[in-house]
């Protein structure tokens, strides 16, 4: 090695930037961020898939009954569980012996250094975030399984190895402007569109959280509003962190389009968080992986970091997306 100390060096600058990727990602990606905030960030420690319990039937025992009433005491199976696939993300930042040669003053090999992690970090989150909104076969289907795998278009297929043909709980709402609204999105009627996938999607209390468009669906709704409805959601957590955030029913509508945004164009997802999580095994949620690489036969230096794990729901039926 040009630098006898260059792993430490590197190893040193990665030991105080190991969450930084992570980090970044939070604050870059609404609904991770939203996620996080929520405390739907699970951190496991393995397992041959990742398992997400969810309740499927109601408890047939309970009814009404008067006096010495015979009570149904039997069994009741209302539970199963969704098992996701583990998907891995990596990236990896290197030097030569040349750029050692080239940048041998601790300074400029810092400033090299420091430049080619912030571009690792940066190409990370645009896979990242494309990712959250993928169906899962990008890639010969090592991508995650995104919002067009758990909220599809057509509201069916098969997510977390449970097929909602069969099981028909286990759809999420769809809402297709042209064949069951009548007419594609504009501004003077995405309000009535919306309305018509949110009522579908409350139970009680229990109600969409978190709005992601892209720039046309966006752009609709927000023209759609005056001046004096047009509440930027400033005061909401995601728009105090700078996301293009304005309001419906009092939930933050996130745009996630605007200059190379993943969202698919001409979609509204409509996200009950309480039932999203995204499940990273405990040490590759952006951190470095293993020790430091010295190929024997280069004269190099390379470090990984990498990510493991996938999007996982516990009800689609509380999902929905408005598309066209």
């Amino acid at each position: 090695m040009a630098n006898p100390n260059i792993s430490e060096i590197i190893t040193t600058t990665y030991k105080n930037r190991d969450k930084s990727v992570a980090d970044n990602a939070l604050d870059n990606v609404a609904l991770l961020r939203h996620m996080k905030d929520n405390n739907k960030i699970r951190k496991v420690s393995g397992g041959h898939k990742l398992n997400q319990p969810l309740a499927y039937a109601e408890n047939g025992t309970v009814s009404w009954y008067s006096g010495y009433e015979i009570l149904d005491n039997s069994p009741q199976d209302v539970l199963t569980s969704a098992e996701y696939e583990w998907k891995q993300l990596i990236g990896a930042v290197g030097m030569s012996g040349l750029d050692q040669i080239k940048n041998d003053g601790k300074e400029a090999f810092l400033d090299l250094l420091e430049q080619r992690i912030e571009n690792l970090d940066t190409t990370l989150m645009n896979k990242l975030e494309e990712g959250l909104f993928a169906d899962g076969t990008g890639n010969d289907g090592k991508e995650i399984g995104g919002l067009q795998s758990i909220v599809a278009d057509a509201g069916t297929g098969t997510v977390g190895g449970i097929d909602s043909s069969t099981y028909t709980f286990w759809r999420n709402v769809t809402y297709d402007a042209t064949t069951d609204g009548g007419g594609a999105a504009s501004a003077s009627n995405i309000q009535g569109y919306m309305n018509a996938v949110y009522m579908q999607l409350v139970r009680g209390a229990d109600s969409p959280d978190l709005l992601i468009g892209d720039n046309n669906y966006w752009g609709f709704y927000h023209d759609s509003l005056t001046e004096i409805q047009r509440i930027t959601g400033r005061d909401t957590k995601l728009g105090s962190q700078g996301f293009k955030t304005i309001e419906y029913k009092r939930v933050p509508f996130v745009l996630g389009g605007g200059k190379g945004g993943a969202c698919p164009t001409n979609h509204i997802y409509f996200l009950n968080t309480k039932y999203l999580f995204l499940k990273v095994k405990n040490d590759r949620f952006f951190d470095p992986i293993g020790s430091d690489r010295e190929p024997t036969n280069q004269d190099a230096f390379v470090k990984y970091i990498g990510f493991a794990g996938n999007m996982t729901c516990s009800n689609r039926s509380l999902q929905g997306v408005l598309k066209d």
